[in-house]
């Protein structure tokens, strides 16, 4: 039977008055700060612009960008790539001689009752008794 959430009051109330006062501190610099006019993009389609910035083609955009946005694209790809080739090697397939070789090897350590493959029985018997 499950009970009731009970509240833990024995213990320092220290690390609780310390996330109330940095709250506040957060809120009141929140509230207080001057926030800017928003600029906007203005003229011109920003979605060109990003095309233009990834071949280089700076002087033909109509928004300001940077120029290492190919590189950036590049290294998103190569990452993207690395993650789909970690799932795919990660995955076992019923036919994977991978798979067959641990078949093998549950089957014969099932069999032989867990011993080491090499070692004689009086070995394996010794080692048990210590």
């Amino acid at each position: 039977m499950t009970s009731r959430p009970r509240l833990k009051t024995e213990g320092s109330f220290l690390p609780g008055l310390a996330a109330v006062a940095l709250f506040v501190v957060m809120a009141l610099v929140f509230v207080t700060s001057q926030w800017g006019q928003p600029a906007g993009f203005g003229e011109g389609s920003i979605t060109a612009s990003i095309g233009y910035a990834m071949f280089d083609l700076v002087g033909q955009a109509s928004h300001e960008s940077e120029p290492f946005l190919v590189v950036f694209e590049i290294i998103d790809l190569v990452l993207v790539a690395a993650l789909v080739a970690a799932v795919m090697l990660g995955t076992r397939d019923e036919d994977s001689p991978f798979r067959q070789l641990s078949q093998r090897v549950k089957r014969r350590v099932a069999t032989d009752g867990g011993r080491v493959l090499g070692r004689s029985e009086d070995e394996a018997e010794t080692e048990d008794e210590h």
